[in-house]
């Protein structure tokens, strides 16, 4: 009764909940929250000190007592607490402006394929306790299908490759249903370790995380690039313990992240293999889509598309297709309440 009355005062809202950043959609007014998925906790009083891109910025910089860290990995809840407040946060956040003291939206919320029945609850019941009245689960590949208006209820085959910060999902749709799917390990932050390892074992250059993933996103690549292409790695010389800093190209990032690359196009090629050769048939002729920030990697469309024979493409706004496959089911809820995924769980009535 009472979620009912204060659902009037509250925005209706989707959430791309990822392992390095969360989007927030918000009914009727687009995307109004892109931030990092960081929390920066006091371990000494327990308390949260900042959340999001201020959390962000202290990542490597904190005094000892002040941990900055990413509640969810591989897009998986890992610690339930600073999930749900992290959640509050951005909740709280969107009804800044509509002076609602107690939010209760109605909440759709991206999870990975393949993902357990239990990690589907725990992601259900970190969104309920941070405020949402409904929670509705899909899966983001169909999220991302959805938001690059794909046409996912039609009897053809579309496939999509969704690369994020923690998982990139591989899946094959068709009928409003997934078809074929994968889900690896192999992505943003995968690429980002294997420039720091790269980094210690080729010149015992202590590198930090984010200096690596500003490398990645400044110089790294795929495929051969027709301009090479030079940064500056910038760390701790691990013999003499003194900062050191080495001028590297494209060639090296490229060989750096070769082996994880050459698995992510293998599971590609596995997942086609798998499909029914109707689909595929539908799928050669419309393409391969890109979405996630992994796949504005310079020259990965063109080495799956050399790999895999089918033409790649990446999308238009790649970053925001989940978030925007969330708002477009948060607009019509029942033509597309086939798409959502159940936890499994009987839904409480709100």
């Amino acid at each position: 009764m009472f979620n009912r009355f204060f659902g009037q005062f509250s925005h209706d809202i989707g959430i791309d909940l990822g392992t390095a950043n969360t989007l927030v959609y918000v009914r009727g007014r687009g995307i109004v929250i892109n931030e990092p998925s960081v929390v920066a906790i006091n371990q000494k009083s327990g308390q949260i000190v900042a959340i999001g891109a201020e959390a962000k910025r202290m990542v490597g910089r904190t005094p000892a007592q002040i941990v900055a860290t990413r509640p969810l990995v591989a897009g998986v809840v890992s610690d339930f607490e600073v999930t749900e407040e992290m959640l509050k946060y951005f909740i709280r956040k969107v009804h800044e402006e509509a002076f609602s003291l107690f939010p209760r939206p109605r909440v759709v919320i991206g999870i990975p394929s393949s993902v357990t029945e239990v990690e589907k609850r725990a992601v259900e019941d970190a969104t309920r306790n941070a405020g949402a009245r409904e929670v509705y689960l899909v899966e983001e590949p169909m999220a991302a299908a959805i938001g690059i208006r794909l046409p996912i209820q039609e009897a053809v085959g579309s496939m999509i490759i969704d690369i994020g910060g923690g998982t990139c999902d591989i899946a094959v749709i068709s009928l409003g249903g997934i078809v074929v799917s994968r889900n690896i390990r192999i992505a943003g932050d995968k690429l980002n370790d294997d420039i720091i390892r790269f980094a210690r074992d080729e010149f015992k250059l202590l590198l930090g995380e984010r200096t690596a993933e500003d490398i990645k996103i400044a110089i790294g690549s795929a495929y051969a690039l027709d301009e090479p292409l030079e940064a500056t790695m910038r760390g701790r010389d691990l013999v003499s313990g003194l900062p050191k800093e080495i001028v590297v190209d494209d060639s090296d990032i490229r060989r750096a992240m070769r082996h994880s690359i050459n698995m992510l196009v293998n599971a590609v090629k596995t997942t086609i293999e798998e499909t029914p050769p109707e689909l595929v048939a539908d799928i050669m002729h419309r393409g391969i889509m890109l979405v996630g920030g992994g796949a504005l990697l310079r020259g990965l469309d063109r080495l799956l598309a050399e790999e895999t024979k089918i033409p790649v493409r990446v999308a238009e706004d790649a970053l925001t297709a989940v978030v925007r496959g969330t708002g477009i089911i948060l607009e019509d809820i029942d033509a597309l309440k086939n798409v959502l995924v159940s936890s499994g769980f009987e839904r409480t009535p709100a």
